[in-house]
């Protein structure tokens, strides 16, 4: 719209006849009524098709009900007319003087236009109404919103921004996505980041909104408002508000774009150079730079988040009109002001706009706003005072838009004159200077504050009253809040209320928007103690009522609103059996306040007797425990070594066990169980920790202190003393000639002797002098001294004057080892600079170097790196480092970067840790080598963590290397480094050529050889094994296995189809073959050195001297989280549940080859195998020398066969082939398939594990359905370790099919439990429960889940559903195993409850009551065990039964009884017995 066509059409509705006000009709008469009115004049031809409103005969195309509706508009709008002139002249001989003056002012006229001032309230407000706010509280997840009138609203956190929102939508997906898979890069993380509403908003903080949507009076559906005892939470439910600047802003005008114009953007993303900014307005965009940004101190120092809602001003607009350029300053926002708009729309709620006063009323102002629209201004946001001496008729001045008045034709708007909202700042009580130096509304009035003498200044007859608090500040007592009895109306010329009137009033809350204090002068809230939760003081002694108690708690109402809670162990100094004989609906109670907390709104009390009476201080806070103070505390918890007492407010303290009694104790707990009180001396206090060190010894009234004077002892100070008392690692020292005791540490002066601690022991005798000793720490408190030995080598070491800027690289200084860290020895240079030696860089070569150097041992060492700022040095005892211009022999050379390492190079370095997966090697500073399981050796070793240890040398071969994820591999293998050698051709072999090999395959007619040195394979066929040709060629086939190591001969080679046969027959080699090829192993070997732990004669000494601190062990465990490299998961140990042991057993094979193994493994084969067929000429058993000596071929492999077979009875399988002959034997066993799987697993072969489980799932029969279903639970435990999310769920549906369902479902169930995947086992459970909710066993279970992981409330919730779902003779079996679980793992209280319901119900369940009791039995209260057994031997029973219950009962005694009890179940049971036989 045009400025020319606002103008005409303010001025044709101004001179017509005013409308009288529009009542509520159909939504669609409205639209047709304003498309009606709104339409433009257009061509005559268009008229026809328009007159279907005016039909022939008068007849209408409206409905009956839209002509009713008309008609009565129109019938108002004639009698508003018609009595006008009556009314008037009544107002004119009743109005006041001030109403007579302003009337003189106005003309007749004037008096038809103007417009009533009307309040805003929840029925006024319809959804599409734009509106202003002020933040009250920043929720998580919505803003509640203070608006004009006492009015509240909320926003919920998606109706923010349209940024955030989307950010809040891809936040849920990425958490989606993130539980398939775990892998995430630090950008991913930083994008996912959404910032929370307190980091956006403040509360003060003024925004512009758009009502979303207006629920009915106590809706409890609002979004981001949750359950709540807060009356202004509360209240906010109602309406709901948007801040998108796309709904707010959606109708301003381009034209309307001028520098100063303000409104609300968004970020939408981040440039370079600045903000993008979401306008909300058609085909613009903002820009906002960093430096504008700057300029606002909410914005300074930090970057601003996308999606979060800024006020702006324009700065200026872009030549073609798409981008505006606005600025944040505090200043621009605050004074901008419009004076003209093109459009209607571009008047937004929050904007400061000229106006003119156009008529004064007794309920306010109406405006003239940028000379087109009309407004009006309540007296509530007009300045404080009379109307009439502030304002006049035609006065200029300055107000912001509060809301549009809807439906208003033409638009109307509130506005506001109040100071603090035209400035935009939040109510203040009047200081010194102005308004804004004093403090706010909240601290100078706190909720609860009574004040005296209050003024109503305006009495509104059926809302409330306006009253003077004091200057400046106003406060609202809504008409229910006047009196107790109920008030139908307020007269302000009479009445107890009228205007001039005071009155008592108390602070109920705050309006902040108005700026107002909420009040109340009912007697019953003057008379109350407490209004709000924060003005209960601790420790204060009150009387309250009884309002209800629970099993878990007793509430009491203690004043008005606020309720406050006891504990059960608060009930009373001892443990209450039954409270409800105590504690009944409406009886008083005397209690203490023992927490206060504010943020809870809770108050917890106190009836113990003890406390109340208690003359002693009370200790709340910290700063309250005083060192000596005498009070009582209450013991929370007891352990063997302390004892832990609370104060007040939740303080607690501890009580060391020797300060718990002057008498020994045997047990803690059992003296001092939870709930009891104690007296206690406060001992120490530490204000920074909130540590409190307290003693119940020395609070005992007859304890006499025994704390010395030791003000003449000071820290630093030289002293010597005599030898009062030896003990376990301290000596009692009395130092002279001050005769203070004093304690030296054993360890401290055994390092100055250089002894043994128990060498030192065996030596100091009482009254033997001990010289140059120095004070380190005195308690004047307690009374102690410790001392230590002077350490006079240590200040000889450390170089005087030395500073972190006078080192320089290379220089060569001294230093006192301190301690032993993981990335080496931390070594002291200087008062305050330390340095770092690496392992790698104790020497040139590391079998003469010590990785750890002795702690307290003086080391000269290099500087080859500093840190200023950490003031630390790399330091290297390297003789080439030290003395680079001498020559020097470097066998381990340095390693400081990736470079260096080359696949296939020999490296050595020192173990880091030995992880489940393998061991790490660090090569150098920083550089860490992964070895695997799989490459430690050549063969498989069960135990191979016992081979390795931390700081052992060793040496390995460079598999491969990463830089960019900075990864080495290593192998200590010696098979690939043969095989790294000069392969051999096809090209190469000839006829009559004799090689080894290695049997790669065994197939019916012969054997696949792989030759050794290449990959090429030739085939021995079944023929050529034996030069006998009546030998049983398939026994021989048989005694052969793969990995067996073979010399043959090449018989033929076909060079076209690359086809190699080959020979074994003993005929074809001779004893000069056999000796030749041993003379080439030990030649080839003899130059070799061996991979893996470096052996050296000073071994025993270096693993001494390199030992590290205890704590370093156990910190290597989790060196892979320090490295930086990845692990594979297929190298992580998983327990597949099977009920047997898992992994087989150790290999007996000796890993140097010095004894004969009767099994070779398909792994590999051993680098020492020269060893072995050495060995193997003085024994029958080994199967590698049968090519060596061929006569004795066919004998030796029928002695290995029996050596084999008889072995496996009492050796666990070791290989492949292991495994496969004992399968063969017993196909069915599922203990054999699973440790087939495992050993696999082991080898990190995943692919194979899976292959066997299927297997075995083929083989087993079908009728041994519990072997099957162990296979089908490892194969799930696999799955769930090494598999997906898919592989998982394909398997676990097979399993479900093929067995029982619920047993999988269950077991499945376990199995994610077993593995800490709580949320997976959550679901697993629910599905369970779902598809087998007729099953009490899936109930029990889901609850014994929920308990175990701490959340028996949703544990108890399962118990009403579970009910609903099984069959009627279920439920009595269901409870009791609900009230079991309560008694395990959750409140032993709550299942006593249900037990006691339970035998009330069916009291001849005797197996019921015996579970009962040993549930009871099992909390060691025999008191209570004693009184179920004389219940349940009160009812009627057989003597049979009542023989087994005696028993029972007898037992008990015995157990947790006493000997009185046992003889009293005997007279009792010879007592029913009589009975019973008097009975009969």
């Amino acid at each position: 719209m045009g400025p020319t066509a606002g103008k005409k059409r303010v001025l044709d509705e101004s001179s017509s006849t005013p409308k009288a006000k529009k009542s509520k009709v159909d939504d669609g008469l409205k639209k047709r009524k304003s498309s009606v009115s709104e339409k433009p004049l257009q061509a005559a031809s268009n008229l026809v098709t328009e007159e279907v409103d005016f039909p022939r005969g008068g007849g209408t195309s409206f409905t009956p009900l839209e002509v009713k509706a008309i008609r009565a508009e129109a019938l108002k709008e004639a009698n508003d007319q018609l009595f006008e002139d009556k009314k008037d002249a009544q107002l004119k001989r009743t109005r006041r003087k001030s109403e007579a003056k302003a009337g003189k002012k106005a003309d007749k006229s004037t008096k038809t236009d103007t417009i009533r001032v009307e309040h805003l309230n929840y029925k006024r407000i319809s959804p599409g109404m734009k509106i202003f706010g002020e933040i009250v509280s920043v929720q998580p997840l919505a803003l509640v919103v203070s608006l004009p009138n006492q009015l509240f609203a909320h926003v919920p956190i998606t109706n923010i921004t349209t940024e955030l929102t989307t950010r809040l939508e891809e936040m849920d997906e990425e958490m989606d996505k993130s539980e398939q898979s775990d892998v995430g890069s630090d950008d991913d993380e930083e994008l996912s980041h959404v910032p929370d509403l307190i980091e956006l908003f403040r509360p003060g903080q003024y925004v512009r909104a758009i009502v979303s949507a207006v629920h009915p009076s106590g809706a409890s559906d609002a979004i981001g408002i949750g359950r709540t005892r807060d009356e202004v939470q509360k209240a906010s439910r109602r309406v709901e508000l948007s801040l998108i600047p796309e709904k707010i802003n959606q109708n301003i005008s381009k034209a309307d774009l001028k520098t100063g114009f303000t409104f609300s953007a968004s970020v939408k993303s981040v440039e370079d150079h600045g903000y993008i900014l979401n306008t909300g307005i058609p085909n613009v965009s903002g820009f906002l730079s960093f430096k504008e940004a700057e300029k606002n101190p909410q914005y300074q120092g930090r970057k601003l988040p996308i999606g979060a809602l800024l006020e702006v001003s324009v700065s200026k607009m872009s030549n073609n009109g798409r981008t505006c350029t606005v600025s944040v300053e505090p200043t621009l926002l605050t004074s901008a002001s419009l004076s003209e708009v093109s459009n209607v729309g571009s008047l937004l709620p929050g904007t400061l706009v000229s106006g003119l006063v156009t008529a004064i009323l007794p309920s306010g102002l109406n405006l003239q706003v940028v000379g087109y629209f009309s407004g009006t201004v309540d007296h509530l946001h007009l300045p404080p005072g009379d109307i009439d001496d502030h304002f006049k008729m035609g006065q200029k001045v300055k107000a912001r838009i509060l809301y549009d008045i809807s439906p208003a034709t033409p638009p109307r708007f509130a506005l506001s004159l109040a100071d603090h909202v035209v400035s935009l700042t939040s109510k203040h009580v009047p200081g010194p200077g102005d308004a804004q130096d004093g403090p706010s509304l909240h601290d100078a009035y706190p909720v609860g504050t009574t004040l005296e003498s209050v003024k109503v200044v305006r009495v509104e007859s059926e809302r409330g009253l306006i009253v003077e608090v004091s200057a400046n500040v106003e406060g609202f007592v809504h008409i229910s809040q006047t009196s107790d009895d109920h008030v139908p109306t307020l007269s302000a010329n009479s009445g107890p209320w009228k205007i001039g009137t005071i009155h008592r009033a108390r602070v109920t809350g705050y309006f902040p928007f108005d700026g107002l204090l909420q009040l109340s002068m009912r007697p019953s809230v003057l008379d109350q103690k407490f209004l709000q939760v924060g003005e209960v003081q601790v420790g204060e002694v009150m009387k309250g009522t009884v309002k209800k108690l629970t099993d878990s708690a007793l509430f009491v109402s203690i004043s008005g609103n606020v309720d406050a809670v006891i504990w059960p162990n608060h009930y009373a100094d001892i443990q209450l059996k039954h409270p409800q004989k105590r504690f009944k609906p409406g009886g008083s109670i005397k209690c203490r306040v023992l927490v206060v907390d504010p943020q809870r709104k809770r108050v917890v009390l106190t009836a113990k007797k003890s406390l109340i009476d208690s003359p002693h201080p009370i200790i709340a806070k910290i700063e309250d425990a005083q060192v000596g103070m005498v009070t009582h505390a209450v013991v929370f918890k007891s352990s063997d070594k302390s004892v832990h007492v609370e104060f007040y407010n939740n303080l607690k303290a501890v009580v060391p066990g020797k300060e718990a009694s002057e008498t020994a104790i045997g047990s803690l707990p059992e003296a001092f169980p939870a709930g009891k009180v104690v007296q206690i001396r406060v001992l120490s206090v530490d204000a920074q920790t909130g540590r409190v060190l307290a003693s119940i010894r020395q609070a005992s009234p007859n304890y006499k202190s025994a704390i010395m004077d030791i003000s003449d002892v000071e820290i630093g100070n030289t002293v010597e003393g005599v030898i009062a008392e030896v003990q376990k690692d301290k000596v009692a020292i009395t130092l002279q000639p001050t005769q203070v005791r004093a304690l030296l540490s054993l360890n401290n002066l055994a390092n100055r002797r250089g002894v043994t601690v128990g060498q030192l022991r065996s030596s100091l005798r009482v009254g033997q002098k001990l010289q140059d000793l120095v004070v380190t720490s005195r308690n004047p408190e307690k009374g102690f001294v410790l001392v230590a030995t002077k350490p006079k080598e240590a200040q000889s070491v450390i170089q005087k004057g030395l500073t972190i800027d006078s080192i320089q690289l290379g220089q060569v200084i001294t230093g006192r080892v301190l301690r032993h860290v993981r990335q080496g020895a931390l070594v002291k240079v200087g008062s305050h600079i330390t340095g770092l030696l690496h392992p790698t860089d104790t020497g040139d070569d590391y079998e003469e170097a010590k990785p750890f150097p002795d702690i307290g041992s003086a080391v000269e060492a290099a500087v080859i790196a500093i840190d200023k700022e950490k003031k630390q040095l790399t330091l290297s005892t390297r003789r080439s480092r030290m003395h680079p211009d001498q020559a020097n022999a470097i066998v381990d050379e340095e390693v400081n970067s990736l470079d260096v390492l080359n696949p296939g190079s020999f490296v050595r370095g020192f173990i880091k840790s030995v992880a489940e997966h393998g061991l790490y090697v660090t090569l150098g500073r920083g550089i860490d080598a992964r070895v695997q399981i799989k490459e430690l050796f050549d063969d498989f070793v069960k135990d191979w963590k016992s081979r390795f240890s931390a700081n052992q040398l060793v040496k390995g071969r460079i598999l491969s290397v990463d830089p960019e994820k900075k990864q080495i591999e290593m192998t200590f293998r010696s098979s690939e480094s043969k095989a790294a050698g000069p392969s051999i051709q096809i090209t190469d072999l000839s006829e009559g050529d004799k090689v080894d090999g290695i049997v790669k395959k065994i197939e019916d007619y012969g054997l696949f050889i792989e030759i050794e040195g290449s990959k090429l394979r030739g085939l021995c066929h079944k023929s050529e094994l034996s030069d006998n040709k009546e030998a049983d060629v398939t026994m021989a086939l048989r005694s052969f296995r793969e990995g067996d190591r073979v010399k043959a001969r090449v018989l033929s080679v076909d060079l076209e189809k690359r086809r190699i046969s080959l020979g074994l027959k003993p005929s074809y080699f001779d004893e000069g073959d056999v000796a030749s090829d041993e003379e080439d192993e030990e030649s080839s070997h003899a130059g070799a050195e061996p991979l893996g732990v470096v052996e050296n004669e000073n071994s025993d000494d270096e693993d001494h001297d390199g030992r590290m601190d205890e704590d370093k062990g156990e910190e290597d465990d989790d060196e892979e989280a320090d490295n930086g490299m990845d692990i594979d998961e297929e190298t992580v140990k998983v327990d597949l549940t099977v009920p047997s042991a898992f992994a087989p057993s150790s290999s007996k094979a000796s890993h140097n080859g010095e004894e004969g193994t009767t099994l070779q493994l398909d792994s590999g084969f051993q680098w020492s195998i020269d060893q072995a067929q050495e060995a193997s000429e003085a024994s029958s058993s080994e199967d590698d020398d049968d090519v060596a000596q061929p006569g004795k071929k066919k004998k030796r492999r029928k002695q290995i066969e029996q050596d084999l077979t008889a072995e496996m009875h009492t050796k666990a399988p070791e290989s492949n082939a292991d495994f496969e002959r004992l399968l063969l034997g017993s196909p069915n066993s599922s203990y054999l398939w699973i440790q087939y799987m495992s050993f696999q697993l082991q080898l990190s072969e995943v692919d194979k594990a899976r292959e066997i489980a299927k297997r075995a799932l083929k083989t087993i029969n079908f009728r041994e359905e519990q072997e099957k279903l162990n296979v089908w639970i490892a194969l799930l435990n696999l799955e769930n370790v090494y598999g997906t999310d898919e592989s998982l769920e394909t398997t676990f549906k097979d399993a479900a099919r093929h067995n029982d369902s619920k047993t999988v479902h269950l077991r499945m169930a376990a199995i994610f439990d077993q593995s800490e995947k709580f949320e997976k086992a959550e679901e697993q459970y629910k599905r369970t429960c779902k598809k087998f909710g007729h099953s009490s066993k899936v109930w029990t279970l889901f609850a014994e889940h929920y308990f175990k992981r701490g959340l028996p409330d949703d544990a108890r919730k399962l118990l009403p559903r579970s009910l609903q779902s099984l069959e009627k003779r279920k439920h009595l079996k269901t409870i009791s195993k609900f009230a079991q679980l309560e008694y395990k793992l959750g409140d032993a209280e709550r299942g006593k409850t249900i037990f006691e319901g339970i035998v009330d119900s069916h009291p001849k369940r005797w197996d019921l009551w015996s579970i009962y009791i040993d549930m009871e039995a099992a909390q060691g209260d025999i008191a209570s065990v004693r009184n179920l057994f004389n219940r349940v031997l009160a009812l009627k029973m057989t003597s049979h039964k009542a023989k087994s219950f005696f028993k029972k009962w007898l037992e008990l005694e015995r157990r947790i009884g006493d000997e009185e009890g046992a003889s009293k179940v005997k007279e009792k049971a010879i007592e029913w017995t009589q009975r019973a036989a008097q009975s009969s």
